[in-house]
């Protein structure tokens, strides 16, 4: 197990790069065999917009890998936070990590998301895409992923957790993001058994239908099970989903700089109750 937490640990910039350009490349040619829904686009103009907004994340989280360096050396100096309160094997403190992340970082921020007005108008931007294909989980506005970020680092704090269970999480959650956006078939039985216990693809859907109350509902990430204890999950028939959001569908969702400008727009209507 240290062996294995200690890869992550040391594992250089150039290949978690790569493992984002690996797992995007992969579910985007699974996309073209196994599709969900047959979208009437152009992928690669499509994909501009998305990936340009990727390039903002990612510049971002370099600048977040810095100051987070600061965080994890004194926390392991004063042996801050829950995890060291209590005894238990590396996987058990790695998986109560994970799902402490999980809720705070994922869950709970992207709830605060829809229903915060301002944080709303930031979000939009994800949601304002009209077809949800594997580069939609690339498509978030830099001050959406900003706040994101600052609630994941509440969590290391909270926790305690050494570097390793971050970086480990990040790996998870790039894995698991673009799988719940792919535009890629299952079979409909195995995506609703899986959904009991992991966030599926189908089960995302929903979460990207353009109206309430689909909309305010599946925020998970990794774990559905914070869905359906809080009362927000949904599973129905992914053949009456329309993607986009009501509020922003006259708005150009190919367009960079519209999308960009989102948040600040009196074009945009108001928050949905």
């Amino acid at each position: 197990m240290d062996h294995f937490l200690h890869f992550f640990e040391t594992m250089p910039l150039w290949l978690k790069a790569g493992w984002v350009v690996i797992v995007l490349g992969l579910f985007w040619i699974l996309e073209g065999h196994y599709a969900l829904v047959v979208l009437q686009y152009k992928k690669w103009r499509h994909a501009r917009v998305n990936l340009s907004l990727l390039a903002f994340v990612m510049v971002i989280n370099a600048g977040f890998g810095l100051a987070t360096v600061g965080i994890f050396s004194w926390l392991n100096e004063t042996q801050f936070g829950l995890l060291h309160l209590v005894e238990a094997p590396v996987w058990i403190e790695l998986l109560f990590s994970l799902l402490v992340l999980d809720f705070i970082a994922q869950y709970g921020v992207h709830y605060l998301l829809h229903k915060v007005p301002v944080l709303w108008r930031l979000h939009i931007v994800h949601h304002s895409d009209k077809n949800v294909d594997v580069t939609t989980g690339t498509r978030h506005h830099p001050l959406d992923f900003l706040i994101r970020e600052t609630f994941a680092i509440v969590a290391v704090i909270i926790m305690g957790m050494p570097i390793a269970f971050y970086l480990f999480y990040r790996i998870l959650s790039v894995l698991f993001t673009y799988w719940t956006h792919a535009n890629i078939s299952l079979p409909e039985r195995l995506d609703h058994a899986i959904s009991y216990i992991i966030v599926t693809p189908n089960m995302h859907k929903f979460h990207h239908h353009y109206q309430l109350p689909w909309t305010d509902s599946n925020f998970g990430n990794m774990f559905s099970i914070w869905d359906r204890l809080f009362g927000t999950f949904t599973y129905g028939d992914f053949r009456k989903i329309k993607y986009g959001v009501d509020v922003a569908e006259h708005t150009d969702d190919e367009n960079l700089w519209v999308q960009l400008g989102i948040p600040f727009s009196k074009k945009i209507g108001p928050y949905k109750s």
